[in-house]
């Protein structure tokens, strides 16, 4: 359903309604810890499921270049399953010359947590949207701990870091809910004498308390409390990645404006910090449903249904409910506009800090529909329009910004005109055959 030229690619009308059942790649802040965890216990790890993208395989490139052994290889099914042996007591070597985490801000700001604990300087260098995007937020508790960075408060890459073995435990109140912050600042305290302590005002993904056990590290998760006691040798575990909930959430989208569609995805996390899009989307009037079939280790996986929903109407989203949804806020913006009413999102300043500037995005976006869409502070606003007739000859701007391309795209894939999204080769960062997965749909 797409043609591409000059780095454009047009997104044509879907033929039929989707229909069916499927998989998605696994989950990408799961696979990322899974590499980066590996990387730190003695022995090896044994990996399935793991996402095959940009982002995950800049982790992998780090660990390597720091020492540990990786032997993943790509499945049937487009995953990597595998091996990787750690560098455990003896510590990550110390690299030739930078870690590139080209655009994955998870690579750069979990390694700052990883380093931490050794006698090792490391240059973290990532491509021009990361080079942009806010890194004091990590340096700033891990220079509490005994971490020095240069150039010192910097507030973006590149960064040469200064590890060292004698990390002090803290006790940090974050001003702001984040899972990458809070893993590490929980990543540096494996090592740390005592316990470290993150605070958070509100809910972030707990993958990471979820994961670390598995290697042997003692773990207090509570709802807006972790901790972890060190130090801690973390030994290999065998570590099963489920499906991405993020790459998910495109395919509801789809199935929900899609007229006719009724979709199952199967094997997908459901970890109530990453499906606070399904519950909005079921305040919204949507018809989804999800009904769980297992866990992998602590995580909870298993089939989300969706069907094409008219009617929908607009609601209001808290902030303290962001965190579990705020890398679906692009894709339920894009539903937001076909339903009646407003729909708010409180409190999504964090949109600013993503690979690009989500928030003026979603705006300039939903502006080339014709729907009203606004910023009041931090607050999010959108007017739908529940018959919503979308114009040909659209271009959307996708900002290498991979959640934005597969939004925009969605545009097209439901609609009744081909629209144009740059930079579309983005979605490799997380999904790259979202269009493949998407078209298999229709019969």
């Amino acid at each position: 359903m797409s043609s591409q030229e000059s780095g454009t690619r047009t997104i044509r009308p879907l033929p039929s309604p989707l229909d069916g059942t499927m998989t998605v790649p696994g989950d990408k802040s799961i696979s990322h810890r899974a590499i980066l965890f590996s990387a730190m216990a003695e022995g090896t790890s044994r990996l399935l499921g793991v996402l095959d993208s940009s982002d995950v395989r800049a982790s992998i490139e780090a660990v390597q270049k720091l020492g540990a052994t990786v032997t993943l290889e790509k499945q049937t099914d487009g995953s990597l399953a595998g091996g990787v042996e750690g560098w455990g007591a003896a510590g990550p070597k110390q690299p030739d010359g930078p870690i590139y985490c080209a655009n994955s801000g998870t690579t750069a700001r979990l390694l700052m947590g990883v380093l931490a604990p050794w006698d090792i300087e490391v240059r973290i260098e990532g491509d021009e949207h990361l080079s942009k995007r806010p890194m004091r937020r990590i340096t700033a508790p891990l220079m509490m701990m005994g971490v020095n960075f240069e150039p010192a408060g910097a507030e973006t890459l590149p960064i040469t870091e200064h590890g060292t073995k004698n990390l002090r435990a803290i006790t940090y109140d974050s001003p702001m809910a984040s899972a990458q912050l809070k893993t590490a600042v929980l990543l540096a305290g494996v090592r740390a004498n005592g316990v470290t302590e993150l605070n958070e005002p509100s809910v972030s993904r707990n993958h990471t308390e979820l994961m670390l056990p598995e290697y042997g590290v003692e773990t207090t998760a509570g709802e807006r409390t972790a901790r972890v006691k060190g130090p801690a040798c973390m030994h290999s575990a065998e570590i099963r990645v489920p499906g991405d909930p993020s790459s998910a959430a495109f395919i509801v989208c789809a199935a929900l404006l899609k007229p006719g569609s009724a979709i199952q995805i199967e094997n997908v996390s459901l970890n109530t910090a990453r499906t606070g899009f399904l519950f909005t989307l079921e305040r919204m009037g949507a018809d989804v449903a999800t009904r769980r079939t297992g866990s992998a280790g602590k995580e909870p996986f298993g089939v989300i249904s969706a069907c094409y929903t008219p009617g929908l109407h607009g609601c209001e989203i808290p902030g303290d409910k962001i965190a579990s949804l705020v890398d679906e806020v692009p894709v339920l913006s894009l539903v937001a506009a076909h339903a009646h009413g407003i729909t708010v999102f409180r409190n999504v300043e964090e949109l600013r800090a993503k690979e690009s500037d989500r928030l003026e995005a979603i705006v300039r976006g939903l502006a080339l529909l014709g729907v009203d869409a606004w910023t009041e502070g931090d607050d999010l606003f959108i007017e739908g329009q529940p018959n919503l007739q979308v114009p040909e000859g659209l271009v959307f701007d996708s900002r290498s910004d991979h959640r934005l391309a597969m939004t925009w795209a969605l545009v097209g894939l439901t609609g009744k005109v081909p629209v144009d999204v740059t930079d579309f080769g983005s979605v490799d960062v997380s999904y790259p055959d979202f269009l493949h997965d998407i078209v298999k749909l229709c019969h």
